[in-house]
């Protein structure tokens, strides 16, 4: 009897979820913001060691909700991207309002 009432209330718990707004942002709270200048690739400070200039860029992928942040270097000289960094995706954190 307990796991029908318990299977009952996760139920219940889900269907309240995911079907009335706002009931999830208020029990956990909302997603950090996405960063400012989003898709949009920024040039590092200062070249690095082997004379290459750093760019990185965050980027929102809106079908599997996502943030990803990628990192490429590019010859100061030919502008020709010379290395990529492999994506890593970065987890928003849920923030509750005061």
């Amino acid at each position: 009897m307990f796991i029908v009432a318990a299977l009952g209330g996760l139920v219940y718990l889900v269907l309240i979820m995911s079907h009335v707004p706002g009931a999830k942002e208020e029990r956990f709270g909302m997603l950090e913001p996405l960063p400012e200048r989003l898709g949009e690739w920024i040039k590092g400070d200062e070249p690095t060691a082997d004379g290459l200039v750093r760019e990185e860029r965050h980027l929102y992928d809106e079908k599997s909700k996502r943030l990803l942040f990628q990192v490429r270097y590019r010859s100061a000289a030919s502008g020709k991207i010379e290395r990529v960094e492999p994506e890593r995706v970065i987890k928003r954190r849920r923030v509750r309002p005061r």
